[in-house]
């Protein structure tokens, strides 16, 4: 019986070494950490629950039979992140590069399998040369395993992939599905196909950073959400990001004890210029109405005409979606629509009270606009937020324009509570093109046409370029001094905290994708 004993030890320790020392060292050389140091390292100490730790695959061609390694090239398990349940898995770049077989799959599935029956996180550390394939199609058949679990899951638990290495061909459509990505800079990599089919197919000579780095898929791509400089800022990153998501569905994320103070905020007065031209950077707007130091910003560096991100507002968790009158004045285009749409539909999937602030002279023209889709990828957006049944909030700063307006969470579409401060135009367009229109006969023929377009520009300003039309018909709720966000916000989203909708019944929508 001791010798069973013995030999059970043996094989567990054989797992803990992973690809063996000298494979480790390589690990450690390239400035990333094993699939067990990671996991060490991202969950609360001592919390770890290993599953399938003795498993190998079942591959004989090609010699496999020798090439054998407890737990297949994948740690999965349960652990608790902040005294929080989550389950996880983290490939392991020792054993076959971390290729994914069938048994690797396998183990990849019942964790997700578990983390929805028992309702927490998914959490994927990725690092790996792709599909096994000395196992053919039995590796293939392993990811689609996975892509539908990702499917199954999505809405129900939150799921979130690290890239910490290598995540090629087939392998980077689970990520894909998931509810956010993180890449490592330097060290990892996502494309459906390498440097050297490219060079192949297009004539096309690319690196590996260049083609499918963090940097490519932060700022071109949008595939990232958030970029890390090494593996120990990813981990966490991922802790922050977990404090403000709930674990399912069926929860909503906690809320940290806070004593209401008197909450006005004075340098809010003088952020949005007088000259309506002028830009200005809306993270002051944001940092003057939240909770100090509370923002995590989502896709920081792509689509920077609007700002996504979580934050806390009187202790509570709250996304908020904000126009960015410091690049492209604000305006809505074909990315910045597709970023905040996924961001809105994430927060209504999980209970996350949305805070849309609004400063949108319209939709960005153009031929390259049109051609790529706009009219699609801004539907996107006006279909996610009238879909959303959390808590919606607008405060308007300045220019809602045009259709924009109405896409921005308008009172239209099923906003619960719409404020303005006193600085708000909203209108169809700006007053000088609107002049140009309504009054161009009377311009034309005046004796000094610019100066009659000057006095028709005012005259349009005067009427429009303030929130009092729209209040008057019931489209704001509220004027209020931006000294008085903070207050207001916060008791607006405790009015609404428990909002119910009563959604048509049907199978599902047909967002246009």
């Amino acid at each position: 019986m001791s010798t069973n004993k013995d030999d059970i030890q043996k094989k567990i320790e054989l797992a803990k070494q992973g690809g063996g020392e000298a494979r480790i060292q390589k690990q450690h050389a390239k400035k990333k950490l094993t699939a067990r140091e990671r996991v060490e390292y991202l969950l609360d100490e001592g919390s770890f629950e290993e599953a399938g730790m003795l498993v190998t695959h079942r591959t004989t061609d090609f010699g496999m039979q020798n090439q054998i390694f407890y737990g297949d090239g994948v740690v999965t398990g349960f652990g608790q992140v902040n005294g929080r349940l989550v389950c996880i898995y983290a490939q392991d770049f020792t054993v076959f590069g971390g290729a994914l077989s069938e048994t690797h799959a396998e183990k990849i599935c019942k964790i997700m399998d578990h983390a929805v029956k028992i309702g927490v996180p998914i959490i994927g550390l990725n690092d790996s040369g792709g599909a096994r394939i000395q196992e053919g199609v039995r590796s293939l058949g392993g990811y689609a395993d996975i892509f539908f679990r990702n499917v199954q899951a999505s809405g129900v638990v939150p799921q979130i992939s690290a890239i910490m290495g290598p995540c090629a061909g087939g392998a980077v459509y689970s990520p894909a599905m998931t509810d956010f990505t993180i890449m490592v800079q330097d060290t990892s990599y996502m494309f459906v196909t390498g440097p050297h089919v490219v060079k192949t197919v297009t004539n096309e000579d690319v690196t590996s950073e260049e083609l499918g780095g963090a940097s490519a898929h932060s700022t071109k791509s949008g595939v990232t959400h958030l970029t890390a400089t090494n593996d120990i800022d990813c981990l966490e990153q991922i802790k922050t990001l977990l404090s403000y998501i709930p674990q399912s569905y069926k929860s909503k994320p906690k809320q940290l004890d806070y004593k209401l103070g008197e909450e006005l905020r004075p340098e809010l007065e003088n952020i949005v210029p007088e000259n309506a031209n002028k830009p200005y950077d809306m993270h002051d707007v944001i940092k003057g109405i939240i909770d100090k130091d509370s923002f995590f910003e989502i896709h920081k560096d792509y689509a920077d005409n609007i700002i996504v991100g979580f934050s806390r507002l009187g202790g509570r968790s709250v996304g908020i979606v904000a126009n960015q009158p410091m690049s492209l004045a604000g305006v809505l285009d074909v990315d910045s629509s597709k970023k905040a749409a996924r961001f809105v539909r994430f927060c209504d999937s999980f209970n996350i009270p949305l805070l849309v602030l609004v400063d949108v002279p319209g939709f960005l023209p153009g031929t390259d606009q049109e051609w790529n889709g706009i009219i699609l990828h801004g539907a996107k957006l006006l279909y996610a937020f009238s879909e959303a049944t959390v808590p919606r909030i607008t405060l308007i700063t300045r220019k809602a324009y045009g259709g924009a307006y109405d896409v921005m969470n308008s009172k239209h579409i099923g906003a619960d509570f719409n404020y303005a401060w006193p600085s708000a135009e909203i209108a169809v367009m700006g007053a000088k093109g609107a002049s140009e229109i309504i009054f161009r006969k009377e311009i034309s023929s005046a004796d000094d046409p610019e100066a009659k377009l000057a006095e028709k520009e005012k005259e349009y300003a005067d009427m429009f370029a303030n929130p009092m039309r729209a209040a008057q018909r019931g489209f704001i709720d509220e004027v209020i001094m931006p000294t008085d966000s903070r207050r207001k916000l916060i008791k607006a989203f405790a009015t609404f905290e428990h909002k119910e909708v009563l959604r048509p019944e049907r199978k599902h929508g047909n967002i246009p994708l």
